[in-house]
């Protein structure tokens, strides 16, 4: 990857809609792309906020159909939550890591530390259901960044993001959660810098980057689910998201 700097473009993808169990995101974001007058070019990531394919994967839950065990029920009553959202965010968990003061932070199946598991009730129908991760989001993209290859032949990156909370640092970021198409880390250990320094620690997070870039121009009230990110130079390469997770040997807080 050249280490010149470089001019990067965010580019959002208006018009998709809303998504439903059974939808082709791919046709609709390529239809969606026509009619904003956009195309994809080599080179590009398309990064997507991770509702619209859980949404096309079906993985909406109305609350109403939601039974909370004694405990969802008993935490919830503690702090004025809504015990069905407490009961999803425990089904959809490997391990609870901290549970205190009105807050539940856990490890999904996928290795992701976040809140609630990531369950999540905007942007969906007012409240009534809650839209869960995708099932495995790195197949999720591998198989979008597919059927986009197949569609355009063109070399691409897919990324899609969610947001979530940081230790030691208020408010939200994007994060990756599924990757297809390109590196995710980029190693810099033992490589030197201006001065001859030989680096010995530097791995940096460039899906999340991406994410996040992508995430400051679809915002959270904008009904902008999916962005282009143009003329950033990625290491292509059969990535996923999941070698983002630390080792349990390597993670000092777990």
């Amino acid at each position: 990857m050249s280490e010149i700097c470089q001019e990067v473009r965010a580019l959002p993808v208006r018009g998709i809609g809303e998504v439903r169990a059974g939808d082709n995101v791919c046709a609709l974001l390529l239809d969606a792309l026509s009619r904003g007058g956009l195309q994809l070019a080599d080179g590009d990531v398309l990064v997507l906020k991770h509702k619209i394919v859980s949404k096309a994967e079906g993985r909406v839950v109305d609350l109403n159909t939601v039974e909370p065990s004694r405990h969802a029920v008993e935490w919830a009553a503690r702090y004025n939550l809504d015990a069905r959202v407490v009961e999803l965010a425990l089904r959809e968990s490997a391990r609870i890591v901290r549970q205190e003061n009105g807050i539940l932070i856990t490890q999904t199946r996928h290795g992701l530390v976040c809140a609630n598991s990531g369950v999540d009730l905007s942007n969906v129908d007012g409240g009534k259901s809650a839209v869960l991760l995708p099932e495995d989001p790195d197949r999720s993209a591998a198989e979008l960044h597919r059927r986009l290859q197949d569609e355009l032949q063109l070399s691409l990156a897919v990324i899609i993001s969610d947001s979530f909370g940081r230790p030691w640092r208020e408010g939200l970021s994007e994060v990756a959660i599924g990757v297809a198409g390109l590196l995710p880390l980029l190693d810099y250990r033992g490589r030197r810098d201006s001065h001859g320094y030989e680096l010995h620690a530097s791995v940096e997070a460039v899906a999340d980057e991406l994410a996040c870039m992508a995430g400051l121009v679809c915002g959270k009230l904008t009904d902008t689910p999916a962005c282009i990110i143009r003329g950033f130079h990625f290491v292509p390469g059969e990535g996923r998201a999941t070698q983002m997770v630390r080792p349990a040997p390597r993670d000092l807080f777990r």
